[in-house]
Protein backbone atom coordinates (compact mmCIF):
# COMPACT_ATOMS: atom_id res chain seq x y z
CA UNK A 1 0.00 0.00 0.00
CA UNK A 2 1.43 3.05 -1.16
CA UNK A 3 0.99 6.37 0.10
CA UNK A 4 0.18 8.93 -2.23
CA UNK A 5 0.19 12.64 -3.11
CA UNK A 6 -3.00 13.61 -1.86
CA UNK A 7 -2.68 11.55 1.12
CA UNK A 8 0.54 13.21 2.18
CA UNK A 9 -0.90 16.59 1.89
CA UNK A 10 -3.92 15.70 3.89
CA UNK A 11 -2.08 14.48 6.16
CA UNK A 12 0.14 17.71 6.63
CA UNK A 13 -3.16 19.96 6.59
CA UNK A 14 -4.75 17.91 9.46
CA UNK A 15 -1.02 18.00 11.15
CA UNK A 16 -0.97 21.96 10.87
CA UNK A 17 -4.63 22.69 12.13
CA UNK A 18 -3.54 20.06 15.33
CA UNK A 19 -0.46 21.64 16.08
CA UNK A 20 -0.06 24.84 14.72
CA UNK A 21 2.65 26.20 12.04
CA UNK A 22 4.99 27.25 15.06
CA UNK A 23 4.98 23.84 16.95
CA UNK A 24 6.08 21.95 13.70
CA UNK A 25 9.66 22.79 13.53
CA UNK A 26 9.69 21.57 17.00
CA UNK A 27 7.91 18.02 16.22
CA UNK A 28 10.78 17.47 13.41
CA UNK A 29 13.55 18.28 15.64
CA UNK A 30 12.52 16.09 18.15
CA UNK A 31 11.80 13.20 15.44
CA UNK A 32 14.51 13.77 14.04
CA UNK A 33 16.66 13.09 17.29
CA UNK A 34 14.42 10.19 18.08
CA UNK A 35 15.23 8.28 14.43
CA UNK A 36 18.92 9.31 14.96
CA UNK A 37 19.00 7.75 18.57
CA UNK A 38 17.15 4.73 17.60
CA UNK A 39 19.33 4.14 14.73
CA UNK A 40 22.68 4.21 16.92
CA UNK A 41 21.33 2.02 19.25
CA UNK A 42 20.09 -0.38 16.85
CA UNK A 43 23.93 -0.11 15.66
CA UNK A 44 25.56 -1.04 18.71
CA UNK A 45 23.01 -3.78 18.86
CA UNK A 46 24.54 -4.80 15.69
CA UNK A 47 28.23 -4.88 17.19
CA UNK A 48 27.60 -6.18 20.28
CA UNK A 49 28.94 -2.97 22.19
CA UNK A 50 26.95 -2.22 25.46
CA UNK A 51 27.39 1.76 25.79
CA UNK A 52 29.82 3.11 28.44
CA UNK A 53 27.92 3.65 32.23
CA UNK A 54 25.72 0.84 31.26
CA UNK A 55 25.66 -3.30 31.55
CA UNK A 56 23.85 -6.00 30.45
CA UNK A 57 20.76 -7.25 32.57
CA UNK A 58 21.86 -11.06 32.78
CA UNK A 59 26.17 -9.52 33.73
CA UNK A 60 24.24 -7.59 36.75
CA UNK A 61 22.22 -10.66 38.28
CA UNK A 62 25.43 -12.44 37.69
CA UNK A 63 27.52 -9.54 39.08
CA UNK A 64 25.52 -9.36 42.30
CA UNK A 65 25.25 -13.18 42.53
CA UNK A 66 29.36 -13.15 42.55
CA UNK A 67 29.15 -10.63 44.82
CA UNK A 68 26.64 -12.33 47.55
CA UNK A 69 28.89 -15.51 47.09
CA UNK A 70 31.72 -13.75 47.96
CA UNK A 71 30.05 -12.42 50.98
CA UNK A 72 28.80 -15.56 52.64
CA UNK A 73 32.45 -17.05 52.42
Amino acid sequence: MKIGMQELIIILVVVIIIFGPTQIPKLTKMFGKSVKSFKDGMEEADAGEVPEGKKAPKAKKAESAAASDEEES
